[in-house]
C-alpha cells in the first residue's frame, strides 16, 4: 500500500484508497486564540476532515519588516492545537488572498511599492524578495508541522484566483504560478498536495485546480434581485456562473478537466454582506447546493466560510476590504460572521447542521462514493427552468446512489407526484418506490448498497453513518419519506432510521463505544469526556444507553430506542437594561445595562450571548468608546457573545436610519415609518454552558 496523500483524475487518496474529504475555512487570525482549541473541536465535529487558512500578510506584517505572529496571529500555535485536535491542515499562502481583506491581504507599505515601479503579482525580482521574506517568516511558523514530519499540514495554495483579478493574463501569467510555487518549495513548504483557484487562468503545471460556488453573490454591482442560480442545477461544467469571482468576473478555464479530479475549495458555506447588496443564505441553500454539487461529481467539498469571525484590530487602519482602498465593495471595518455554519463568536447555525449530514455520510462512505462516476438525466438543464426535476446519479456495474433536487434559491418549482426514482448499475436498474418530491425538496437515496454482510437493494431514506457497539453494527439513515427498506437475499443488517429534523441534529460520538446523540446545540468528545453544549435545562437523547454516568445529566425517560439525560443548572440568568440615550433623524443610540446573577468564564464553559433585534442600515457596538462589533442590516437577529469581551457591564449600540429610497439590496425588509427604519426593537439574553 502506498502511504499518504495523493490523486489521480477522478479522486483523491489517502494510503492506497479512495479519499473523500470535507474541508472547511476557519481564519485563525480573526478569532480570539483562546477559543482557538474549542472551534477546531467543533469542526471536527461537525466532520470535517479539513481545516483551511490563509495566512493574511497585511495582519502579519502591517508595518514593513516588522512581524507580528502574537495572540490571534500566532500561527504556530494555532498548527500545534490542529495537531492536538486531530485535523489536517491546508494553508493558503497567498501571497495575494482577498478574503474580504485590506487590498486583498497585501499590506499598504507594499501596495505603495508599485509607484517606486515594483510590479506586485508578478516576476518582478524586487516583489519577489519580499514575497520570499514573508514566506520565510510564516515557514519558521509552521517548520516542523507537514505531514512528512507528522504532522497536520497537508496541502499549499498557491496565490489566489490568478490571472482574472489584477493578475497578468496568459504566459506572463503561468510563467509567475510556476515561479511561486518553486519558490514556496525551495523555502520548505513540502507538501503532498498544492492548489491554484481552477478559474482565471491560475492553475498551471501540477497544481491541484479547486472550484468555487456561492448561492448569492454579495460582490455583483446590481442591488436588484438576480439570474437563477447556475449552482443549483446538477452539471458537469466546474466554472459555474456565479463562483468565487471578487467583482463578478467569469474567469476561464485554462487547465486539462480530464487530468484532475473535480475538487471544490469556495463553497459557500455562507455568505458576507457588502453594503449595497445584503443576501442571505439559508441552510437549505446551502444544503441544497452540497447536495447539488455531490450529485454533479466533486471529489472534495470545500466551505469557505466555515468559521466565521472578526477582522483584528490595525496599527495603521482598519483591516477590511473597501472601496477606499480601490475596491468594488464596502465591508464592515469588524464583523466576518459570514453567516458560517459556525457564526462570529462560535454559535451553531443551520447550515452547520446540512454540512454534517453530508459530512458524516462522506467520512464513513466517501471512498465509496470517490469511485463513482456522475450520471446526470437530464444534462444542460437551466437554471430558470422551474418544471424539470433535476436528477443525477453516482454509480459503477453493481450500486450506486440516486441524486435528486427540485430547490432553486428564492424560485418556486413545480410539484412532482408519484416520481420512481431509477438507480442504473451495468445493464439493469433498480426502480425505488414512487414518492411525491415537492417545492424544495432535494436528497439521495443508495441503491445496492453493502452493509455488513447485508446488500440493501433500495431505500428511500439516506445513509448517514454507522455504529460499532458492544451488541454489534448498526447503520444510521434518515428522511422523511416512507424508508421501504429492501433487501437482497436472507441478510438484514440493523438500521436506525431517523427524522430528517432528528439526523440534524445527530451527533456521533465514541467514549466506550460508540454512541449516537441527538441535541440541538454541539457535542464533542474531549480527553475521553463527553462535552454538551446547552441551556441551564438541556435534553439529551442517546442510543444505545450509556454505560457510564456522564456528570450532571440524569436519565429521564426512553423514546424508542433513544435513552433521555437531562441536565438542570441553578444559575441565574443575566439581565440587560435597555435605555435610548439618543434619538436623531440619522441614527439613535442606546445604552444597554448587563447585570450577571452570577461570575461567569467563558473558557470554563460558560457564556452569555445577547440577541439584538433591530431595524436600519447599519449597527455598531461600542464598549466605552472602543467598536467591538458591526453589522449590516439583514434583517436577522444577531447573536453578540459577551464571554468574548469579558462579561462587560455597558454596551453602547449605534443604529443609522435606513431609507426606502436607498439603493441596497436586502432580502427582508424592515418595515418603513414615513419611508425610515431606525430602532432597536428587541434584546434579549440566552445563557449558554458546557
Amino acid at each position: 500500500m502506498n502511504k499518504g496523500y495523493y490523486y489521480n483524475s477522478h479522486y483523491l487518496i489517502k494510503d492506497g484508497k479512495p479519499w473523500f474529504p470535507v474541508m472547511g475555512e476557519m481564519h485563525y487570525s480573526r478569532y480570539l486564540e483562546t477559543l482557538w482549541e474549542e472551534s477546531l473541536r467543533k469542526i471536527k465535529a461537525g466532520g470535517l476532515t479539513i481545516v483551511s487558512t490563509y495566512v493574511i500578510w497585511i495582519h502579519h506584517e502591517e508595518e514593513e519588516g516588522i512581524f507580528d505572529f502574537t495572540g490571534c496571529r500566532n500561527l504556530k500555535q494555532y498548527i500545534e492545537l490542529c495537531r492536538k485536535v486531530g485535523i489536517c491542515v491546508f494553508l493558503r499562502l497567498g501571497p495575494w488572498v482577498h478574503g474580504e481583506v485590506r487590498n486583498g491581504g497585501f499590506p499598504d507599505w507594499l501596495q505603495k511599492k508599485e509607484k517606486e515601479g515594483v510590479l506586485l503579482r508578478s516576476n518582478d525580482l524586487n516583489y519577489l524578495a519580499y514575497v520570499r521574506r514573508y514566506w520565510e517568516q510564516v515557514y519558521a511558523q509552521v517548520k516542523g508541522f507537514f505531514y512528512k514530519d507528522g504532522g497536520p499540514i497537508i496541502g499549499v495554495q498557491i496565490e489566489n484566483e490568478y490571472g482574472h483579478v489584477g493578475g497578468l493574463q496568459g504566459e506572463a501569467g503561468e510563467a509567475h504560478m510556476r515561479t511561486l510555487t518553486a519558490l514556496a518549495k525551495e523555502i520548505g513548504f513540502e507538501v503532498p498536495m498544492y492548489t491554484a483557484t481552477g478559474w482565471g487562468g491560475a492553475c498551471v503545471g501540477d497544481l491541484l485546480p479547486v472550484m468555487g460556488g456561492y448561492p448569492e453573490a454579495p460582490w455583483d454591482q446590481r442591488t436588484c434581485e438576480l439570474e437563477a442560480n447556475s449552482n443549483y442545477v446538477f452539471s458537469h461544467i466546474r466554472n459555474d456562473k456565479l463562483i468565487a469571482c471578487d467583482h463578478h468576473i467569469e474567469g476561464e478555464i485554462t487547465f486539462d478537466e480530464s487530468k484532475f479530479p473535480y475538487l471544490t475549495a469556495e463553497l459557500g458555506g455562507g455568505m458576507q454582506p457588502t453594503a449595497h447588496r445584503r443576501p442571505v443564505a439559508s441552510g437549505k441553500d446551502i444544503g441544497a447546493m452540497s447536495l447539488t454539487k455531490l450529485g454533479s461529481g466533486v471529489a472534495l467539498l470545500g466551505y469557505y466560510m466555515y468559521h466565521g469571525g472578526s477582522n483584528p484590530k490595525g496599527k495603521l487602519s482598519t483591516l477590511q476590504e473597501s472601496k477606499a482602498t480601490g475596491y468594488l465593495n464596502d465591508l464592515p471595518e469588524i464583523n466576518y460572521d459570514f453567516n458560517a455554519p459556525i457564526r462570529q463568536y462560535g454559535t451553531i447555525s443551520d447550515s452547520y447542521r446540512e454540512i454534517k449530514l453530508l459530512a458524516y455520510f462522506l467520512s464513513e462512505f466517501g471512498e465509496d462514493l470517490a469511485s463513482l462516476k456522475a450520471e446526470i438525466t437530464p444534462d444542460k438543464v437551466k437554471p430558470e427552468d422551474m418544471h424539470t426535476l433535476r436528477l443525477s446519479s453516482r454509480h459503477d456495474e453493481e450500486h450506486g446512489y440516486v441524486f435528486f433536487t427540485n430547490y432553486q434559491r428564492r424560485r418556486k418549482m413545480d410539484f412532482h407526484k408519484n416520481v420512481s426514482l431509477v438507480g442504473v448499475y451495468g445493464k439493469d436498474k433498480v426502480i425505488f418506490p414512487p414518492i411525491d418530491i415537492d417545492d424544495g425538496a432535494y436528497g439521495f437515496f443508495p441503491y445496492r448498497m453493502k452493509l455488513g454482510k447485508a446488500v440493501l437493494r433500495s431505500a428511500l431514506a439516506s445513509p448517514l453513518c454507522s455504529l460499532n457497539t458492544k451488541s454489534g453494527t448498526s447503520y444510521v439513515f434518515y428522511g422523511d419519506y416512507d424508508p421501504h427498506f429492501e433487501w437482497e437475499g436472507d441478510q438484514r443488517a440493523d438500521v436506525l432510521h431517523l427524522s430528517r429534523e432528528e439526523a440534524l441534529n445527530a451527533w456521533k460520538v465514541s467514549l466506550d463505544q460508540e454512541y449516537l446523540i441527538l441535541h440541538d446545540n454541539f457535542v464533542w468528545v474531549e480527553e475521553g469526556k463527553l462535552k454538551v453544549t446547552g441551556s441551564d435545562h438541556t435534553v439529551i437523547k442517546c442510543y444505545p444507553k450509556l454505560t457510564k454516568e456522564l456528570p450532571g445529566f440524569a436519565a429521564c425517560g426512553q423514546e424508542g430506542r433513544f435513552t433521555l439525560y437531562e441536565r438542570r443548572l441553578q444559575g441565574q440568568p443575566a439581565k440587560a437594561e435597555l435605555q435610548l440615550i439618543s434619538e436623531e433623524k440619522e441614527q439613535v443610540i442606546y445604552e444597554i445595562t448587563l447585570t450577571y446573577q452570577e461570575k461567569a468564564n467563558r473558557l470554563e464553559g460558560r457564556d452569555t450571548l445577547l440577541w439584538l433585534s433591530y431595524a436600519g442600515k447599519d449597527l455598531e457596538i461600542f464598549v466605552e468608546d472602543t467598536k467591538i462589533n458591526d453589522h449590516f442590516y439583514t434583517g436577522q437577529e444577531i447573536p453578540v457573545s459577551l464571554g468574548y469581551y469579558g462579561f462587560p457591564s455597558k454596551l453602547k449600540v449605534v443604529i443609522r436610519a435606513l431609507y426606502e429610497t436607498d439603493d441596497i439590496f436586502i432580502e427582508k425588509q424592515p418595515v418603513f415609518t414615513e419611508g425610515r427604519a431606525c430602532s432597536l426593537d428587541g434584546v434579549r439574553v440566552t445563557e449558554e454552558y458546557r
